[in-house]
């Protein structure tokens, strides 16, 4: 019995300090730089948190569909440097953004660029953005 709260509480430990394996990621294994896309739509959440920055928005298809698209940015520090803030996204605002599209085909993309209402451009603070 003993042995057996020991494996458990051992088995707990490890859970929770081992850090998520998709908590970082090289960008070139999750994200195409070749396959470059463009969307305007409607911010509906962001969730600014380390490692990365997502936002989502919905964007109209070619059938009149509306699809969620995912977002991924650098984290909040390294955006902060670039100019943005928790309050540069507010839900309900219509953005352009452009970025690399997931290699797995999902509705999900690392951003290269957010073009705000007013034409203010922000950058997505991945590895390639300007420095």
């Amino acid at each position: 019995m003993k042995q057996l709260a020991v494996f458990f509480a051992t088995a707990l430990s490890v859970a929770t300090i081992t850090p998520s394996a998709d908590a970082h990621h090289s960008f070139a294994a999750v994200f195409d730089a070749d396959d470059p896309v463009e969307f305007e739509g409607i911010v509906t959440r962001v969730d600014w948190l380390n490692p990365h920055v997502w936002f989502y928005i919905d964007v109209e298809s070619d059938d009149g569909t509306t699809e969620n698209w995912a977002f991924e940015m650098g984290s909040p520090n390294r955006l902060q440097r670039y100019g943005w803030n928790e309050g540069s996204l507010p839900p309900g605002q219509r953005i352009t953004v452009s970025g690399s599209r997931a290699r797995d085909g999902s509705m999900k993309a690392a951003v290269t660029t957010v073009i705000l209402p007013g034409g203010r451009e922000l950058f997505g603070a991945q590895d390639a953005a300007p420095q």
